[in-house]
């Protein structure tokens, strides 16, 4: 008889449930979760995540700078025998500096019409075209920065983008920088679960937050170069720099 009973009340609370859930579920309020979920849930450890910084300070050993020509012309042939006679003569002069080939790199070919001005839309007699070419250079010596990116605005650059200095080769720097990230992401952790009252479990996963290199650099431009074209070269000093690394470093709560 009591089994009976029990049998019946299962049953009714089951059927409650279902049309529960069909109501529920109809107005978008609230969704009973599945036993699966309800399991996913009971297993799914509670975690902390922070992320670790890590930063050294070094001397930089290359600069990198984005050297351009633009011409603006009536016709796209005009724009572009002149876009490449100019060119070519950056590039004789970025070798006239000793920059290797190999350090010369096209990054940018672009052609376009202009066909608006300060009126609206240009009649087509009007348009005017502009082709734009841009190499990104490799400076290795860098008491010679100033002095190669004057010979390349006298050959005819109109266009010079951020000089950016940086390690040829980061790795010799980047395992105490990593070290540090560990123990930034240790103390941050620490700090967390003491702010919310939990203790510290061990260590879940980690991972690298990766940049240009294997981490990324602050500091990264040169003052600005005064006097371009004049005589004696830029003034563009490199520095010290710093190169930084992040590591994303998940924890268990106890």
């Amino acid at each position: 008889m009591h089994s009976q009973v029990q049998r019946v009340i299962t049953a009714t609370l089951g059927v409650g449930l279902l049309a529960a859930a069909l109501w529920v579920g109809a107005t978008g309020y609230l969704t009973v979760p599945t036993a699966e979920a309800q399991t996913a849930n009971v297993d799914t450890p509670a975690t902390i995540t922070v992320i670790g910084e890590g930063k050294v300070t070094v001397t930089p050993d290359i600069a990198r700078v984005t050297i351009g020509v633009e011409t603006v012309k009536n016709s796209v042939q005009e724009a572009s025998a002149e876009n490449k006679v100019a060119v070519e003569a950056v590039l004789a002069a970025l070798r006239d500096q000793g920059i290797a080939d190999e350090d010369i790199q096209t990054t940018g070919f672009n052609v376009y019409a202009d066909r608006y001005g300060p009126e609206g839309p240009l009649a087509d007699s009007d348009v005017r075209y502009r082709v734009s070419n841009n190499v990104t250079v490799v400076i290795r010596d860098l008491d010679n920065v100033g002095e190669v990116l004057d010979a390349a605005v006298e050959a005819g650059a109109n266009n010079i983008y951020g000089v950016e200095f940086a390690l040829e080769d980061p790795s010799q720097a980047e395992p105490e920088a990593r070290s540090i990230a560990v123990a930034d992401a240790q103390a941050k952790a620490d700090e967390l679960a003491g702010l919310m009252g939990v203790s510290k479990g061990g260590v879940l996963s980690v991972s690298e937050v990766v940049g240009g290199g294997g981490g990324y650099y602050s500091n990264n431009f040169a003052q600005q170069a005064k006097g371009m074209g004049g005589g004696g070269g830029a003034p563009i000093t490199p520095g010290q720099i710093d190169l930084i690394m992040q590591l994303q470093v998940v924890y268990a709560i106890e």
